[in-house]
C-alpha cells in the first residue's frame, strides 16, 4: 500500500480491517446482550475500565486532550449498575492484567506506540459505544425487565458540550499530524500495535459473562409478546 497518499488514520484503519471486523462481530455478539441485562452492560464495562484509566495516566493531552477523559465517567456508571462499594473487592481479571502488563511495556519501552490505543479505542468508543448505547436507550422503552424513565448509567458515552463529530474530527487530526512527524519505522510499529490492540480488546471481551442469563430475559420477553398477541387474538 502506498502510504504517501493516505492518511495515518486510513493507513491505520486499512491495516486493521479484518480483525477489526472480527471484533465487532464478536462485540455484538458479547455486549449486545448487556442491552437486556444490565449485570452484562456492567461487566462489559469493568472490563475496559482499567485499559482508559492507564492510558489517561500514562498519554500526553497532546494526543489525548482533556475531553476525551472517561476515568470519571465509567466510575459514575459502575456505580450506578453495581453500587457505591464496586470497587472495594475489585481485582482486574487476568486478561484485563495481561492487557495492562502489555501497555506497561509500551510505557517503559517507546511510549508514543500507546497512541495506537488511544486512536482505536476512543474512536471506538465515540462510533460504536454511541451505537450500543442508543440501542440500549431504546431497548430500556421497550423491555419489561429494564428500568424506565432514568438517563442515569449513561456517563461513559455522553461528552457534555462536545459535538461527537467534532471529537471524531480532532481525535483524527491529532493522530494524522502526529503520523506526519514520525519516521517510518515508527509507524510501522504503530501499525503493528493498531492490530494488537484488537487481538487484546478480543481477549478481554471474550472474558464476558452472563450472556446466557440475559439470553433467557430475551426469550421470556419474545414470550410475552408472543402471548400477548395471541390473547388480542382471541378477545377480537
Amino acid at each position: 500500500m502506498d502510504t504517501n497518499n493516505v492518511s495515518f488514520t486510513k493507513e491505520m484503519r486499512l491495516a486493521t480491517r479484518e480483525i477489526h471486523n472480527i471484533s465487532d462481530a464478536l462485540v455484538n455478539a458479547k455486549l449486545a446482550f448487556a442491552l437486556y441485562d444490565n449485570s452484562v452492560w456492567a461487566e462489559g464495562l469493568l472490563i475496559f475500565y482499567e485499559i482508559f484509566k492507564f492510558l489517561e495516566q500514562n498519554v500526553s493531552h497532546e494526543y489525548l486532550p482533556e475531553e476525551f477523559h472517561r476515568t470519571h465517567q465509567f466510575e459514575l456508571d459502575l456505580q450506578f449498575y453495581l453500587g457505591n462499594s464496586w470497587n472495594q473487592n475489585y481485582q482486574p481479571r487476568k486478561e484485563v492484567r495481561s492487557y495492562l502488563e502489555h501497555l506497561t511495556k509500551i510505557q517503559r519501552e517507546k511510549p508514543i506506540l500507546l497512541v495506537a490505543y488511544v486512536y482505536h479505542l476512543y474512536m471506538g468508543l465515540l462510533s460504536g459505544g454511541q451505537i450500543l448505547q442508543k440501542r440500549k436507550n431504546i431497548s430500556r422503552k421497550l423491555n419489561p425487565f429494564a428500568g424506565k424513565g432514568s438517563t442515569e448509567g449513561a456517563a461513559l458515552t455522553t461528552f457534555e458540550g462536545h459535538s461527537i463529530h467534532q471529537l471524531k474530527k480532532t481525535m483524527r487530526k491529532l493522530i494524522d499530524e502526529l503520523g506526519d512527524r514520525l519516521d517510518d519505522e515508527t509507524r510501522q510499529q504503530m501499525v503493528v500495535e493498531s492490530r494488537k490492540v484488537f487481538d487484546l480488546n478480543n481477549g478481554v471481551i471474550r472474558t464476558v459473562s452472563g450472556v446466557n442469563r440475559a439470553n433467557v430475559k430475551i426469550v421470556i420477553f419474545v414470550l410475552m409478546v408472543i402471548l400477548a398477541y395471541f390473547a388480542l387474538r382471541i378477545v377480537f
